[in-house]
């Protein structure tokens, strides 16, 4: 048989091309094809083996054949068809082999898929057939049968992978060699064989013994997918011996206390200390279940390498601890200086339905590209059991697969059955070493089965009667492992019972010893990055000092308005600089921009990291930022921030994707690893924060007293009615005044620049550890009225309670409490309509308040004096309603208190401006009434 030189190149117009141009001139052509040329008969046809009579080629567009024609060339016609043929049967393996791999442990049916069958190709006469393989790794040439093989041993087994989807011909190529090289199995030794064992037998065991000593209790087994622990171990020490000495974990509640057991090295005992409960008492109201909670340990590995594994604390909501776990690891390297993002690894723990089903997935995997974001790769696990609760696939998903929503990134998904633990192994090995080459996200997408039902307590056959009483018949992995390994001589049956008699016994020494001694020890959480700070009260730690000397102020100022030589910035911003020139010579107040901008620039100069986020930060929704310049002629940017002074802190301002749950998950994490740090989400509109609700009620708000977990996160939150409608107007203080209690969150809306500089450095310079949630202004960003002094800066701290501005009041007949931007209207109200009796006092710190903060700022006012609560906000919004329930009738017993708000509403606020200048008149005239 005669072959051309590139037959996975050649077509026909090109080659009878170069044919023309080598009877004109053979040394026209390349040499070999002038060799090639050369060598076919003259005159004749070089039949290519058998017969061959062309009939059609398969149009890979659909529809009819596509008619085939003889070559100019010949003999050639024949050849390239054929080629052609065999080459699209690899390429269709390539995209299609998984859709048949073995990757059910349960052996449900797949269909063959026509396009891989040699037939469809009418390849079926030619399997003995010499073709080229030169794109299979190893082989230049081997039989279509042989092809075959090896291919059905690469894409059909235990492991089925997604890859073709992958512009990028390198990463495509990369995972093409390795796994056709290898046909996707790796050898392992008999060391490794065993350890795998080791695991598989321990994750069984555990899950038998907890059953059967506490029958009835929810541990939400791992049965059915217990080779997720051997994958763990394996990842593990792999990951090791690529240079990570840090792991950050992330699951559900499925098979956590398992991998907590076997993986993260909790004693035994100490779990079963809470599945008996013993301290109920030193739990009322906090604390959380035992499948929620989170670990931290060090795990050695058989090369004698040590690796820090944390394991995250998550509620409930399954998926939502995603970006919190990825932004915990991103700290951690940026702590570690950890540049490459190669040392800190971060691996999530997914469950099949949620996988599918829940969109904080696509906003995690979103920022996996994203330079705010990345942390050079996750590995994401997909403990596929094949059913949601009682929901099978078919009625939770429109997709093939689980995992078919990271198809949206440039990654390879592997699809490999947990019963084939050796399978798993090898993939979690090319999985980690891909992170390692190309530092993406890799998908594993493990599948295996739940044995019992959502909860142990719950009942499958009511709803899979057929799937349950397929899976009671079936042995464990572990078994099926075994037996594996006795028929290959790798292990005896002795052995592999003695790896379990072992298992067993020291989990009775740990039952025996959970109730002997009773009630676990409280851990420590607030050890290493924590040591030093403090949660509980807020009058348990003062408030600290956080004015900056003028002349210091005016310094770091002005070098913000000073731009390299080359750099243009526009026109508009120029005139910016030059009004922040003024406010640093003092000659013009501050406004918001320049005071927020000082406070950042005060603490990176004291060597405090800066990290903001958030929908258009860098400029700003109200354009008052402008933290990060862009060049009018070229686009490059300039961060005035990065270059205040040598030594300084890194501060980083960077816009988030259109996402408030993850990117808000992601600070949260990060500020958990960096306590000394400001770490800040800014919403686009304070109302756009209720997409990340999740995040703020079961992670920000109760984490300490589920966890003692403590976080400074800070929230920037624009609020104001302002007649921009219902969907800009509200950052929903009400809500967050509900979430409030035993000190958990600050909650404020200051009113002054000033005020915003020192709320914002006593978040960082006090010891008290809190999230801090800031109602932040729209108008008056630029409100005349609302300016500070630069010394203002230079002296004072934040107050919680602003007092009255009148500068010699007569006796006061009522005094108005408010919060916000409805300050600068009833001032203006005041001072129009000569109400000069009536006191005005700013709440900018609505939690805690404490009564000793009201007591001062009410001392100067008669008992009896009527206090009117004043609010933008619905009857049924804003603080008004809690305020009440928790301050009385009257405050501290000594002044009446009455409300004076919109009537109650459904919406925040109304849609037409006219409608909200009338309401906001009639506000103000109730106010002073």
């Amino acid at each position: 048989m005669i072959q051309p030189p590139h037959p996975n190149d050649a077509s026909l117009p090109f080659v009878e091309q170069l044919y023309e141009a080598y009877l004109r001139d053979p040394f026209a052509v390349p040499g070999d094809w002038r060799d090639y040329f050369a060598a076919l008969p003259a005159g004749g046809v070089a039949r290519l083996g058998p017969t061959f009579e062309p009939r059609s080629v398969f149009n890979p567009r659909g529809g009819a054949p596509e008619p085939t024609r003889h070559s100019l060339v010949p003999g050639l016609s024949d050849a390239v068809v054929l080629q052609d043929r065999v080459d699209q049967l690899i390429r269709a393996y390539r995209v299609r082999g998984h859709m048949i791999a073995e990757i059910d442990p349960l052996g449900l049916p797949r269909p063959m898929q026509p396009e891989l069958r040699p037939s469809f190709y009418d390849l079926g006469a030619y399997l003995d057939h010499t073709f080229s393989a030169r794109t299979i790794q190893g082989a230049a040439a081997m039989t279509l049968r042989d092809i075959l093989l090896r291919l059905r041993a690469t894409y059909c087994r235990s492991i089925g992978v997604q890859f073709m989807h992958i512009d990028d011909l390198t990463v495509k190529s990369w995972l093409q060699e390795r796994m056709e090289g290898t046909e996707n199995r790796i050898r392992l030794s008999h060391d490794e064989q065993l350890r795998i064992l080791r695991h598989l037998t321990e994750a069984v065991t555990f899950e038998e013994f907890t059953r059967k000593k506490y029958q009835g209790k929810k541990t939400f087994s791992l049965e059915g997918s217990e080779s997720l622990v051997p994958l763990l171990a394996v990842a593990i020490d792999h990951a090791a011996g690529l240079g990570v000495d840090e792991i950050v974990l992330g699951m559900a509640h499925r098979g956590r206390l398992n991998v907590l057991a076997n993986i993260l090295g909790k004693k035994p005992r100490d779990i079963f200390r809470e599945f008996d409960d013993a301290d109920a008492e030193l739990y009322l109201g906090s604390g959380d279940v035992k499948y929620h909670l989170g670990y931290s340990s060090d795990w050695r590995t058989p090369a004698g390498r040590d690796v820090h594994l944390t394991l995250c604390f998550n509620p409930s909501h399954l998926e939502y601890v995603n970006t919190v776990v990825l932004g915990r690891a991103r700290a951690k390297q940026d702590r570690a200086r950890d540049a490459e993002r190669a040392r800190k690894l971060a691996v999530l723990i997914h469950g099949d339905a949620a996988f599918a089903g829940e969109g904080i997935v696509q906003e995690t995997l979103n920022l996996s590209e994203l330079d705010a974001y990345q942390v050079g790769g996750t590995l994401h696990v997909v403990v596929n059991n094949q059913i949601g609760f009682t929901t099978p696939p078919g009625e939770s998903r429109s997709q093939t697969y689980a995992t078919d929503v990271a198809k949206m990134l440039q990654i390879p998904i592997f699809h490999v059955n947990g019963e084939d633990p050796e399978a798993v192994a090898s993939v979690v090995r090319l999985a980690l070493d891909f992170r390692q080459r190309f530092r993406k996200d890799v998908v594993i997408d493990v599948y295996g089965y739940r044995r019992l039902g959502h909860n142990e307590g719950d009942e499958p056959a009511f709803t899979q009667p057929v799937l349950y009483r397929a899976i009671r018949e079936r042995p464990s992995a572990r078994e099926s492992y075994v037996r594996q390994l006795i028929e290959h001589g790798e292990v005896t049956q002795d052995e592999a019972d003695r790896v379990a008699v072992e298992a067993r016994e020291r989990l009775e020494r740990d039952f025996a010893q959970a109730r002997a001694e009773g009630a676990a020890a409280a851990p420590d959480w607030l050890g290493g990055l924590w040591r030093g700070y403090v949660g509980g009260a807020d009058d348990s730690t003062p408030d600290v000092e956080t004015a900056v000397p003028e002349a210091r102020l005016a310094s770091l100022l002005a070098r913000q308005t000073e731009l390299p030589a080359d750099f243009h910035p526009h026109r508009t911003l120029e005139r910016l600089l030059h009004q922040r020139r003024e406010m640093a010579e003092g000659a013009r107040p501050l406004d918001w921009g320049a005071a927020e901008a000082l406070a950042l620039a005060t603490l990176v100069t004291e060597g405090v990291r800066v990290r903001l986020t958030g929908q258009d930060s860098a400029r700003g929704t109200f354009s008052h930022r402008h933290a990060v310049l862009h060049d009018v002629e070229d686009g490059h940017k300039y961060m005035p921030l990065l270059h205040l002074e040598p030594g300084q802190a890194p501060i980083e301002v960077y816009n988030s994707p259109l996402s408030e749950a993850g990117v808000l998950g992601f600070e949260y994490g990060y500020s958990l690893d960096w306590p000394d740090a400001l770490v800040a989400w800014e919403a686009q509109f304070g109302d756009f924060a209720n997409c990340a609700q999740v995040i703020i009620d079961q992670f920000i708000s109760s984490a300490e007293d589920k966890w003692k977990r403590l976080s400074g996160i800070v929230l920037l939150l624009p609020h104001g009615f302002e007649g921009q409608g219902p969907e800009h107007s509200s950052a929903r203080l009400e809500r967050f005044m509900m979430l409030t209690a035993e000190h958990n969150l600050q909650v404020t809306q200051p009113t002054t620049p000033a005020q915003l500089f020192h709320l914002l450095r006593r978040q960082v310079h006090r010891k008290w550890r809190k999230p801090l949630v800031v109602l932040t202004p729209k108008s008056l960003l630029r409100l005349p009225a609302a300016t500070s002094a630069l010394a203002e800066l230079a002296t004072g701290r934040f107050e919680r309670i602003l007092a009255d501005t009148r500068p010699a009041p007569r006796a006061t007949r009522a005094v108005l409490l408010c919060s916000g931007r409805v300050y600068y209207d009833l001032e203006q109200r005041r001072a129009a309509a000569g109400h000069e009796d009536v006191a005005i006092l700013r709440v900018e710190q609505l939690y805690p308040l404490g009564d000793d903060v009201l007591l001062r700022a009410l001392a100067r006012y008669a008992d009896g004096t009527p206090v009117r609560w004043v609010q933008d906000e619905p009857d049924n919004m804003g603080a008004w309603r809690l305020l009440r329930y928790r301050l009385g009738e009257r405050i501290l017993g000594r002044f009446p208190l009455a409300g004076v708000c919109r009537d109650e509403s459904a919406s925040p606020a109304t849609g037409s401006p006219g409608a909200h200048e009338l309401e906001q008149r009639r506000l103000l005239e109730a106010a002073f009434a």
